[in-house]
C-alpha cells in the first residue's frame, strides 16, 4: 500500500447534537485527510470536539453537513477504535472480549484467541485475560480496549485518549504498543490526547479549539 493512500477525507465537516436553541455544535467543518502510514494526534486540552470527530471519521456519526468519505477499500473491520470510556462486554472475559473482533470476521477460535493473548501481553494485560470486566481496573480496562485493537490489526487505528487512565508508565508502554503495530502492518494512527508528551510522540500534530480543527503542526 503506497503512503499516499488516501483511507478517509473530511471536507468541511460539521457535527452538530439537538436544534435550534438547544444546539450544540461539536465538530464545526473540519477539512482533514488520513492516509496509510499517517500518525496524527489531535489535541484539545478541554476536550470538546475530539471524541466527535472520530467518530465521524470512524462512521459511528454523520456528518450534520460537509462529508466523510472512506476509501472504497476500507471495511468496517478495517477500522480499530480504542474508545475512550468501557467498552468491554460484561459477560465476557477479557480475553474473549479482546479476541471479539476477530470472531466476527470468522477467524477460528483457536486463532482468535492466540491473536487476542498476544496482545494483551503486548499492554502488560496477559495476567487479565480469564477475568471478567466488572473484575479490572478501570486503567486495566483502557489497556483491554486497545489490545483488542492490536488483535485486529486494522488498516486504521483511531484511539480516544488511550493514555487518560494510565500512569505514565503504563500509558508510555500501551502508546509503544499502538505505535508498534502501526508500524508493522502499515496503518494509519490517529490519536485524541491532552498530553503534549503523547502528542509529541505522532509525527504530525492538530489542535482542536472549540469544536474546531486547526492547521497542521509538523512536529521535529
Amino acid at each position: 500500500m503506497s503512503s499516499d493512500d488516501v483511507l478517509v477525507s473530511c471536507t468541511d465537516a460539521a457535527l452538530t447534537f439537538g436544534r435550534g436553541v438547544q444546539a450544540v455544535v461539536a465538530v464545526h467543518g473540519a477539512d482533514l485527510t488520513i492516509r496509510a502510514g499517517d500518525r496524527l494526534a489531535v489535541v484539545d486540552p478541554s476536550g470538546s470536539g475530539k471524541s466527535s470527530l472520530l467518530h465521524l471519521i470512524a462512521g459511528l456519526e454523520q456528518p450534520t453537513s460537509g462529508t466523510v468519505t472512506r476509501a472504497a477499500s476500507l471495511g468496517p473491520y478495517d477500522i480499530g477504535l480504542v474508545f475512550q470510556g468501557d467498552s468491554l462486554i460484561p459477560a465476557m472475559n477479557v480475553a474473549e472480549n479482546t479476541a471479539l473482533p476477530l470472531v466476527f470476521t470468522d477467524r477460528p477460535e483457536g486463532e482468535a484467541r492466540r491473536a487476542a493473548l498476544g496482545a494483551l501481553a503486548r499492554v502488560d494485560a496477559a495476567d487479565l485475560a480469564e477475568r471478567l470486566p466488572e473484575e479490572i481496573s478501570g486503567g486495566q480496562a483502557q489497556r483491554v480496549a486497545a489490545a483488542r485493537v492490536l488483535a485486529q490489526a486494522p488498516r486504521l487505528i483511531l484511539a480516544d485518549e488511550p493514555t487518560g487512565r494510565l500512569d505514565h508508565a503504563t500509558g508510555a508502554r500501551v502508546l509503544d504498543a499502538l505505535l508498534t503495530a502501526a508500524d508493522q502492518t502499515g496503518a494509519a494512527l490517529v490519536v485524541t490526547t491532552h498530553d503534549p508528551a503523547v502528542a509529541a510522540r505522532l509525527a504530525v500534530r492538530r489542535s482542536m479549539r472549540d469544536g474546531r480543527l486547526l492547521a497542521p503542526e509538523e512536529v521535529s
